[in-house]
């Protein structure tokens, strides 16, 4: 790479730069996402977290601070942009790597370009786009360079990095993460795309539906969501160009469209719903993720799931997933269910619940949704029992009903001076030392022996799980292998 080369991503607010043949189209014929990108700090939307009056972007941005950068967050929330409204605050040179395409050559090439800068005194602000893909020895290209500020390091990526960039690299950055828009920051997008002549400067209008369809199909994603009106746009606009004009016709329609326009102003088409569908191929769903939908659908998902109605149980996480549910909460209520309504009748409904959540958080959307598919399966079609919450119910109800007591001496914590002549720790039976590992002992306080909290159910492994309580009740109580029934206070 040269000076005279572009990056692999042109800092949208630069000219191309002179003989630079493809890249991002310039002008009108630009994409309407990339047409819009925010050009100042005040344009950005959502992020407020990390835009605060003393946050560390924010100092970044308006070129008061240095510092390597990863920005770790869903796609469409402003990485990009923010990677170059630092190049411009720090009056760097801008340049980009796409770690899909990228090597360990094109890294040092970089590199030494920026070390060769740097001794004319301007510094190189390196934004690498999706860091997680790169190999550890790509990345450990990277840390002399950012450890000496050779380069000012910009690197963005869709997984947490904890688990997807090395610690070295780590260490040596700020770690911000960005969040999903909110509905009401992708309404100010849209607006914003609308009104603006970087834009659509007005061309088109759109109905409340159609607005709130685009907002759900975004799914916090504002890339998404331009994409998606510059196709409906583009698409009755084209339908409102005249057809069929002969040459010798033009001129004399050409005279007569001056005429009206100097007459009145050029009506503009307002999107419909059915306009955004046609674009996108994406029927609308009845769904308001702020809105009684919301809960109504979620109610339904997880009754669904608790009376063992699996093909009901997709339906509404079709319903959740097509209208860009956060795929988050999905799994958090998946996990939720699968302690509250299966616990121990399949101890591997929670295991399977808490993987579909790692893939949310390693992965996401769209990969994500065969795993969140496959863990409603697994729970909708898993025996069920209540046994979970009704044993926390009955042990807090004693709780709060003042039924404690003292600890045991003898399970009292020993591991300290004086503690023996306390009479702590001492008659400890360590059950390890027993036939089966179990041994009779007290355990709970006073007032409490002999209460049975668990009562497993005959469902699933709860089955087997019944009568191995029962003996380890008797044992532990030395009820001599009677079953130990619910005692009283």
């Amino acid at each position: 790479m040269n000076e005279a080369e572009p990056g692999l991503f042109a800092d949208p607010a630069d000219p191309a730069p002179a003989g630079a043949g493809g890249g991002v189209p310039r002008g009108p014929n630009r994409p309407l996402a990339v047409r819009m990108r925010p050009e100042s700090l005040d344009e950005i939307v959502g992020q407020d977290h990390l835009l605060g009056d003393r946050a560390p972007l924010r100092r970044l941005i308006e070129g008061s601070g240095a510092s390597s950068v990863l920005l770790y967050g869903p796609p469409g929330t402003g990485k990009t942009t923010m990677a170059s409204l630092i190049s411009r605050a720090t009056g760097g040179r801008f340049e980009a790597l796409s770690a899909l395409s990228a090597g360990v050559k094109e890294v040092r090439a970089v590199i030494d370009l920026a070390r060769r800068r740097l001794a004319q005194g301007q510094q190189t602000v390196l934004f690498i786009d999706e860091v997680h893909r790169f190999s550890k020895t790509q990345q450990d290209a990277l840390l002399d360079a950012v450890e000496n500020r050779i380069v000012l390091l910009v690197a963005a990526t869709t997984e947490n990095p904890s688990f997807s960039v090395v610690a070295p690299l780590l260490s040596r950055s700020l770690v911000l993460q960005l969040r999903p828009l909110a509905d009401d920051d992708i309404a100010a997008v849209l607006d914003r795309a609308i009104a603006d002549e970087r834009g659509l400067g007005g061309a088109v209008a759109l109905s409340a539906e159609a607005r709130d369809h685009l907002i759900a199909i975004a799914g916090g994603d504002a890339r998404r969501a331009l994409t998606a009106l510059e196709a409906s746009a583009d698409g009755v606009l084209r339908d409102t160009e005249p057809h069929g004009i002969d040459e010798g016709d033009a001129a004399q329609e050409a005279d007569h469209d001056a005429e009206q326009a100097d007459a009145a102003p050029a009506a503009v088409r307002e999107l419909s719903v059915a306009d955004v569908e046609s674009a996108v191929d994406r029927a609308a769903v009845r769904y308001d993720r702020d809105g009684d939908q919301h809960y109504d659908v979620t109610s339904a998902f997880i009754k669904s799931i608790r009376g063992s109605d699996v093909d009901a149980a997709l339906h509404y996480l079709a319903r959740m997933i097509a209208a860009g549910e956060d795929p988050r909460f999905i799994a958090r209520r998946l996990m939720i269910h699968a302690s509250e309504d299966i616990g121990m009748a399949d101890p591997t409904a929670l295991q399977t619940a808490v993987a579909a959540a790692q893939v949310v958080q390693l992965v996401g959307m769209p990969e994500a949704r065969l795993a969140l598919t496959q863990a409603t399966i697994h729970l909708a079609t898993a025996p069920k029992s209540p046994g979970v919450v009704q044993a926390l119910g009955a042990a807090l109800a004693d709780v709060n009903a003042g039924r404690i007591g003292t600890v045991p001496p003898h399970l009292r914590d020993g591991h300290y001076q004086g503690a023996e002549t306390m009479g702590n720790a001492v008659g400890y039976k360590y059950a390890h030392s027993y036939p089966g590992g179990v041994v009779t002992q007290q355990y709970p306080p006073d007032p409490i022996v002999g209460r049975d909290y668990y009562e497993p159910t005959d469902h699933g492994f709860e089955r087997e799980l019944a009568p191995r309580v029962g003996r380890l009740r008797a044992i532990v109580r030395g009820l001599s292998g009677r079953r130990g029934g619910r005692g009283g206070a």
